[in-house]
C-alpha cells in the first residue's frame, strides 16, 4: 500500500513527500485507514515503527480547527512529548493547527496561557492532571485521545493519572492505544475505554535479524575498560550507553571525555534546557555518544543508532527491550550489546536465548 491509496488529501501527501517520507511503515499501513474510518486501535508496536505519524495524519486530516482541543495525546516523558508534538507540527503547516506541548520542569503560566486556544495538546499526564486541576484545560470536545507508549506510562505509575485524564474527555471519540508490550492492565483499561478496537501487532525487528545482539559475560569493574575498548573498534557511529543511575551515567561520560570520545550524558538530574541541548547535538550529528538513563530509553526518536550498549541491565525485561530499540529502527540494522555478570543472571529470570555471547 502507498499513501496515495490511503484517501489523504493532496496537502498532507505533498507534506509528506517534502518530507521524504515516501513508503508508509507497516503499522501505518495498520492504522491509518483504521483511524480514518473512525475506528478505535490498540496497537502493539516497538519504538521506531512510524506508530507517531500512524496516528498523526489521520487526526490532521480530520480536525476541525479553531474549536477547542479536539485531540489528546499522553506521552510517559518530556521528550517524547517534544517529538510528538514537533510531528503534528511539521504536517500540519497546511492546516494552520494549534499544536501544545506541556509537561512538567518548566514554567506552567506559559501553557495555561495558550491551552484556551490550541487545537491538539500532547503531554505527559502530570503536567496535563495539573492543568486540569487547575481548570486551564478543557477536554470537553476532545475527539481524539492517543495513548503513546502505554506500557511505559504505566511501569512510570501513570494508570491512576491517565484514568482521571480520560475521564474528562466525553465518552464519544475515537481511543488509539499504542505499546510496545501489551501487559494485562493495558488490557484491561483497553476494555474500559476502547469500544471494538482493531487490533495490530507488529513482529520485533530482532526476530527478524535486523537487530544483532550480543553479551559479554564480565565483572563489573571490568565494565569501563571494555567499553572504551569496543568504542574504539567503532569509531564515529552514533551510539548510545545505557546505565542505571545517574551518578553512573554521568561517570561513564566524564570518563569517556577523557578519553577523548564525543560523549555527553542525559539523566533526570539535568535542567530542561540541558536535556534539550544534549538531544538536539545528538539529534544533528554534534555529539556521537550518548550516555543516558532510562529517562532517554522510551522518549527519543533518533535515527541512524548504530549501537546501543547496556553498561548496566535493567531489572525489568521491558525496559531491555526499549532501550534495544533505539536501533534497527525502520528496517535499518543495528547492534546492541550487554554486558552482563553473575549478579545480573542471578536476580533476572529472563529467557536469553536471543543475545550471542561473544
Amino acid at each position: 500500500m502507498k499513501f496515495e491509496e490511503m484517501n489523504l488529501s493532496k496537502e498532507i501527501l505533498q507534506i509528506l513527500n517534502q518530507n521524504k517520507v515516501v513508503t508508509p511503515t507497516k503499522i501505518q499501513e495498520e492504522v491509518i485507514p483504521a483511524i480514518i474510518g473512525g475506528k478505535d486501535v490498540l496497537a502493539q508496536s516497538e519504538t521506531g515503527s512510524g506508530k507517531t505519524l500512524g496516528f498523526a495524519i489521520p487526526i490532521i486530516e480530520k480536525i476541525e480547527s479553531g474549536k477547542g482541543v479536539k485531540a489528546l495525546v499522553l506521552a510517559p516523558t518530556r521528550e517524547l512529548a517534544q517529538q510528538i508534538a514537533n510531528e503534528f507540527y511539521t504536517f500540519s503547516r497546511h492546516r494552520q493547527l494549534k499544536v501544545l506541548c506541556v509537561y512538567g520542569g518548566v514554567a506552567i503560566n506559559p501553557q495555561l496561557d495558550r491551552a484556551p486556544f490550541a487545537d491538539i495538546v500532547v503531554g505527559t499526564p502530570g503536567r496535563i492532571l495539573d492543568l486540569l486541576n487547575r481548570r486551564g484545560l478543557n477536554l470537553s470536545k476532545v475527539k481524539w485521545s492517543v495513548l503513546d507508549e502505554a506500557d511505559r506510562m504505566l511501569d512510570m505509575g501513570f494508570i491512576e493519572d491517565i484514568q482521571q485524564i480520560l475521564d474528562y474527555t466525553p465518552a464519544e471519540k475515537q481511543t488509539l492505544f499504542f505499546s510496545a508490550t501489551i501487559p494485562q492492565q493495558i488490557t484491561k483499561l483497553s476494555h474500559k475505554y476502547l469500544r471494538d478496537p482493531v487490533r495490530v501487532k507488529l513482529e520485533s525487528t530482532a526476530a527478524k535479524g535486523v537487530l544483532t545482539q550480543y553479551y559479554y559475560s564480565i565483572a563489573p569493574n571490568e565494565r569501563f575498560s571494555l567499553l572504551v575498548h569496543l568504542l574504539n573498534k567503532e569509531q564515529n557511529q552514533r551510539t548510545l550507553v545505557f546505565c542505571k543511575t545517574r551518578n553512573t551515567c554521568q561517570a561513564v561520560s566524564n570518563g569517556l571525555r577523557e578519553n577523548k570520545f564525543n560523549a555527553d550524558c542525559l539523566h533526570g538530574g539535568m535542567t530542561q534546557a540541558q536535556r534539550d541541548r544534549v538531544i538536539t547535538l545528538f539529534k544533528e550529528g554534534k555529539l556521537t555518544m550518548l550516555i543516558a538513563t532510562d529517562v532517554a530509553a522510551r522518549g527519543l526518536h533518533i535515527d541512524q543508532v548504530t549501537h546501543v550498549y547496556n553498561y548496566e541491565l535493567p531489572m525489568e525485561f521491558d525496559s531491555f527491550v526499549h532501550r534495544v530499540g533505539r536501533t534497527a529502527r525502520a528496517g535499518e540494522t543495528g547492534i546492541a550489546v550487554s554486558f552482563v555478570n553473575i549478579e545480573d543472571r542471578d536476580k533476572r529470570n529472563w529467557n536469553c536465548s536471543f543475545f550471542c555471547k561473544y
